[in-house]
């Protein structure tokens, strides 16, 4: 959703916890660790940025595992922006006047990142009202708050506020109007002042294309947990939708803009806020090098591929699209992809890379609504506070749908049993689901659990922790982590040069197409990231991964035969997500010395 509220705060929904399903249906113990005394002071001061962030975004805040809003809804009505501006304003005075008086140290490392939060915060929303006019997609914002209520995860008694939720959303009880009224309102409100840019066409269609997916999703889902008495609100929602729909075609569908390139003060800021710390033309430089480095170790190794298997060609491209006629069949898909966390975890263990849980993981496929929402296999967090037992979840889309033009295409560049080794350890173990779990696990503070995550510190681990597991696979499993890295450097000089105008789409089709060797449907999943979907996210796996693979080189040269990989990773791991600089301090600062 574009909205006032800023792009990190829409595309954090759509990477950490827009999506949730599967996992178990009976209570679990608790996951989490009792708390040191200075994380508890920490999560105190938290809790007051906390209730601000729950004010205005009572959906995401429920999801993250703040009590009391599973029935709240999004403020749209006039003057929301004023009043979030006034909150954020006012709970910054807060927290700074908390830091003047701390004395304890990660305390106030904690603080300083609440107060960078809600800077940023303030921030974006004053580039959007000062660059941009506002848009929303309603449909897919309404579905992301029912879908946090109704999944497996979510106990029972707290799934029947889903039905609240949808009754407010659709103006059903006193005090409420109809959220997509007071979006038009507050659209054609802010449209009538000339000299900011309107969203961007293929955003639009896309959003319009996907609406019906949305919509039987919705519900499928009250049917599914046998939610009573949804049918008549949610009737209510179809005709609003279709209402508010209309009005996008008639009225900002005509005026959406053709060109997808926004004010570079805009993207500055979106590359600050998921932690890209390099200069651009520092880090595309890189990114081009490590491009084509990766593809002179994949030639060697396709060549290797080829001759053993008998393929025609040598050449990694050919050899990838050999690969891929492999495909898993649905039946086949989760057991195969289950066999290869228990491959992993036992060269994990074997190779002592770092500490697993004493647990499964789990891995599921996503639905059609889940597909047109994010396109790309995904880990899906559990929630962060309270945590009673919720798993995270690796989640495999098996078809991109929903195109600007209505089309749905076939994913094959990860259901093929090479692809299972690279995909495997960066959304599982020892990627992202271990990240997940081992924060929720350790008691990691709140501030470095939720507001010092960034894009950064979340996929640069993931990728990091495919180069670790890479010499012990089969090869053409190594294969295809190098090729998942060439998509990752590829994607850091892509997404510049795009949204700064020295690369066309067409030529970065071109690239991804026959460089990167991707399905149509990855082509164009792509090519929506870095022009609408959240342009900039797509250069902080690249960058994430050198900051992780400097530290590690960096410590390793200090340490010398004193180093141990499985101890440095757990060290890493029990500082949270904190950006690259934060964590490299915590090294320096205890880690290294602890050796001496």
């Amino acid at each position: 959703m574009n909205s006032p509220a800023s792009y990190f705060a829409r595309t954090r929904l759509i990477i950490i916890s827009l999506l949730l399903a599967f996992i178990t249906t009976w209570p679990l113990p608790s996951m989490a660790q009792p708390l040191s005394g200075w994380v508890e002071k920490s999560n105190d001061y938290t809790r007051v940025l906390l209730e601000v962030l729950a004010r205005h975004s009572p959906e995401y805040a429920g999801s993250l595992g703040v009590d009391g809003y599973d029935d709240q809804i999004l403020d749209l009505a006039p003057g929301f922006t004023e009043r979030h501006l006034r909150d954020l304003e006012d709970v910054k005075s807060k927290l700074e006047g908390f830091l003047k008086e701390e004395q304890v140290e990660p305390v106030k490392q904690d603080l300083q990142i609440l107060i960078t939060h809600v800077n940023g915060k303030i921030e974006g929303i004053r580039l959007e009202e000062q660059y941009l006019l506002p848009y929303y997609d309603m449909v897919g914002f309404i579905y992301g708050g029912i879908k946090r209520l109704l999944e497996d995860r979510i106990p029972p008694e707290r799934r029947q506020a889903a039905a609240v939720r949808l009754r407010r959303y659709v103006g059903g009880e006193e005090g409420y109007e109809p959220l997509t009224e007071w979006a038009q309102l507050y659209m054609e409100s802010e449209w009538a002042r000339p000299g900011r840019l309107a969203p961007y066409r293929e955003e639009v269609e896309r959003n319009l294309s996907t609406s019906d997916e949305y919509l039987s999703e919705i519900r499928v889902l009250f049917k599914k947990y046998e939610i009573r008495g949804f049918e008549e609100d949610f009737d209510r929602l179809v005709t609003q939708i279709e209402s508010y729909n209309q009005f996008i075609r008639t009225v900002v569908l005509p005026g959406s803009r053709d060109d997808f390139k926004q004010p570079g003060e805009i993207y500055a800021f979106q590359l600050n806020q998921y932690g890209v710390d390099m200069p651009l033309d520092q880090l595309t430089g890189r990114a081009l090098v490590a491009f084509k480095e990766l593809q002179a170790q994949m030639q060697i190794l396709a060549g290797q591929i080829a001759e053993t298997k008998g393929f025609s060609s040598g050449d990694y491209r050919d050899v990838i699209r050999s690969l891929k006629r492999d495909q898993l069949d649905s039946a086949s898909i989760l057991p195969f992809y289950q066999g290869q966390i228990g491959a992993l975890e036992e060269i994990i263990k074997r190779e002592k890379i770092v500490t697993l849980p004493e647990r499964s993981m789990v891995v599921r496929l996503a639905s059609p609504a889940e597909s047109a929402a994010s396109p790309a296999p995904f880990m899906s967090p559990p929630r962060l506070i309270g945590n009673q037992g919720e798993y995270g979840e690796f989640v495999l889309p098996t078809r991109v749908t929903g195109g600007s033009d209505g089309s749905s295409l076939e994913v094959d560049d990860f259901m093929h049993r090479a692809a299972s080794w690279a995909l495997t350890a960066h959304e599982g173990r020892p990627g992202h689901e271990l990240q997940f779990t081992s924060i929720v696990e350790r008691g990691v503070s709140q501030a470095r659990m939720i507001f010092a995550m960034n894009s950064v510190n979340v996929e640069g681990w993931a990728l990091y922790m495919e180069e670790q597991v890479l010499p012990f696979v089969p090869v053409e499993g190594k294969l295809m982590i190098l090729w998942s890295r060439l998509v990752r450097s590829g994607r850091a000089f892509l997404d510049p040069g795009l949204n700064t105008g020295t690369i066309t789409t067409e030529e970065a089709r071109y690239i991804l197409q026959h460089e990167i060797v991707l399905s149509d449907a990855l082509v164009r999943s792509e090519l929506e990231r870095y022009r609408f979907r959240a342009p900039g996210q797509a250069t902080s796996y690249f960058n994430g991964y050198l900051r992780l693979m400097e530290l590690r080189a960096e410590t390793e040269m200090v340490l010398g035969d004193r180093f141990n990989q499985l101890e440095f990773h757990d060290f890493v791991l029990s500082q949270g997500l904190l950006p690259p600089t934060l964590i490299r301090e915590a090294v320096q600062r205890e880690f290294i010395p602890g050796y001496k």
